[in-house]
């Protein structure tokens, strides 16, 4: 049995802990409004983008003249994921769910026979990926040095990938990141990033409209702009779904907190109580022996 000192240390190291996950939590808190709020804004830009691109799109198709990034290689078999997770974590079963994402989909094409490496950006997917899969991985994209990243990192990743792309180190690239929910949901999200998909019914095929430069002119300039916006999302809605995940996370952990301290408590007044009953009894035979 703990005795008392021992018992004391571990409610003032538990009320040391809880201090700090009610400190993380406040500060989770302060910063999903703002993360939150970035995501939710860049949602309808990237929308309307995408149903001008598949407008034009349409009109195009998968002709000879299409871009090679609407077009694709004409194969299929070698697929990147690419894998956004976070650089921090105290953030619950995110990167997680993230990364059992990641590999289920991997699976499933090395399944179907393709061939599949890893494009990872963030921390905390490098770890549990590379255990399984450490040939596969390709690139690691580092976000930690860049307080809260932006438009310049998903640039620099679109500019990449567009880049291995067309110098043929694969066919076809799939996005995976977790989409804001609420802060107590974040799912993760996989979509087919390049060659851009186009649905073959896509809406504004039939219309009327002469673009002026050409259809082929102005995807070239929209498709690469689609990607870097497509990533530029990916990584709003990773700060936005860590900012909420740390917040759950730190909030459950601060009420264990309390529910342990409380338990330590009543261990200690009860081993507190023994000790003093004991003391008492052997006061009172001394006493008697005397």
């Amino acid at each position: 049995m703990a005795s008392l000192k021992e018992l004391k240390g571990r409610i003032n190291s538990v009320k040391s802990t809880q201090k700090i996950t009610k400190a993380k939590q406040m500060v989770a808190a302060a910063k999903l409004r703002r993360a939150q709020s970035a995501a939710e804004a860049a949602r309808p830009y990237a929308e309307r983008l995408a149903g001008v691109m598949t407008s034009i799109a349409a009109k195009v198709g998968k002709s000879d003249s299409a871009p090679k990034l609407l077009a694709g290689s004409g194969a299929s078999q070698r697929n990147l994921i690419v894998v956004v997770n976070t650089d921090k974590g105290l953030c619950g079963g995110l990167n997680a769910n993230i990364v059992k994402e990641a590999k289920a989909q991997a699976k499933k094409l090395i399944d179907a026979g393709k061939t599949v490496e890893f494009y990872l950006v963030g921390r905390k997917g490098r770890a549990p990926i590379k255990r399984d899969h450490a040939d596969r991985i390709v690139k690691h994209f580092d976000t930690s040095t860049v307080k809260t990243p932006g438009f310049e990192e998903a640039d620099a990743i679109a500019a990449e990938l567009i880049e291995m792309f067309d110098d043929g180190k694969y066919d076809v690239a799939h996005l995976i990141y977790p989409t804001f929910q609420s802060a107590l949901a974040q799912e993760p999200t996989t979509v087919q990033l390049i060659p851009v998909p186009t649905p073959d019914d896509a809406a504004g095929g039939d219309a009327v409209v002469e673009y002026e430069p050409g259809e082929e002119e102005i995807l070239e300039e929209l498709l690469p702009r689609y990607v870097k916006t497509q990533l530029f999302g990916s990584l709003l809605e990773r700060e936005a779904s860590e900012q909420g995940a740390s917040m759950t996370a730190m909030d459950n952990a601060t009420r264990n907190a309390g529910d342990l301290i409380n338990k330590l408590t009543i261990q200690y007044n009860r081993s507190r109580q023994a000790a003093i009953t004991t003391e008492l009894i052997e006061i009172i035979a001394g006493a008697e022996a005397l």
